[in-house]
């Protein structure tokens, strides 16, 4: 059924908007409005232009009779700095410090709208980069790992440190863990990951970092790349940590239990992603 240019864009931009990283021949919205191939492309026109006034992301061309149109989330380097600026300032209240110097983390990344900027942060990333799965370990970088991999359109897997009969044989490592120095095992069902995999790593904490390097291990047993390490905060750590390459959207810097007193500032990410 044919239907107005203003239902058109409407209907479009949400197709779009669900189907990250996916393309869209022309000839499905010219079947699917009843429309010109050029009346279409002057919709995507505007539906491009406003994504990029509005840092929404990239709608890609592709030419060619194989080609479409394909959407990329980002977000804006002013979007990320007031998103990162908001978090130092909630992470910094005095009640969030645990012992050990965590910051309790878990009413934030259960709140949509933190969740998918988290996503949006993370994908932008690796715009440039193929990813094939995203990985984390349970329980409480699943969230993240899901956000992110909605963004990317590619799958999640998650890494656990005890055995599920639902998960079927598995592959395990043991790894040290970087702040208690303690050998510990994490496993992956062996159906989770293809071999060859680009896998992005993402977790919500990170101190001395063992458990990332346990989950870079077991990519390596599955003979797959790590194409990046991502955390949500990471907290200062006097020893060497087990990962260097890493980024972190938060940086928790100083903590003094005596005082009760909790400072968090931005990680490294904004100076990685906007150069």
């Amino acid at each position: 059924m044919k239907i107005r240019r203003s239902e058109r864009l409407i209907d479009i931009t949400r197709y779009l908007l669900e189907r990250p990283h996916t393309l869209v021949p022309l000839t499905y919205f010219a079947k699917r409005y009843e429309s010109a191939k050029s009346s279409i492309s002057e919709d995507l026109g505007i539906v491009r232009r406003t994504f990029h006034s509005r840092g929404t992301g990239i709608l890609e061309t592709i030419p060619g009779a194989a080609g479409g149109v394909r959407f990329i989330p980002t977000i804006s380097k002013d979007e990320a700095t007031e998103f990162i600026d908001e978090m130092t300032t909630e992470l910094s209240e005095q009640s969030r410090l645990l012992p050990g110097g965590y910051v309790y983390l878990s009413d934030l990344l259960g709140q949509p709208d933190v969740l998918r900027t988290v996503g949006r942060l993370i994908a932008t990333q690796y715009v440039e980069q193929q990813v094939d799965a995203v990985m984390t370990v349970a329980t409480k970088g699943v969230p993240i790992a899901q956000s992110v991999s909605a963004y990317l359109n590619v799958p999640f897997v998650i890494v656990r440190r005890d055995s599920k009969i639902t998960e079927g044989s598995t592959v395990s490592v043991n790894y040290v863990s970087g702040s208690s120095e303690r050998v510990e095992k994490m496993e992956l069902s062996k159906r989770s990951l293809k071999q060859g995999s680009r896998v992005l790593v993402v977790d919500d904490f990170m101190k001395g970092g063992g458990t990332v390097n346990g989950m870079k291990s077991l990519i390596e047993e599955f003979e797959s790349e790590l194409v990046g390490v991502t955390v949500f905060a990471e907290s200062a750590f006097a020893g060497e940590r087990a990962i260097t390459d890493y980024t972190a959207l938060l940086s928790v810097d100083k903590v003094d239990s005596r005082d009760k007193t909790i400072h968090v500032a931005p990680g490294n990410y904004l100076a990685r992603t906007f150069k």
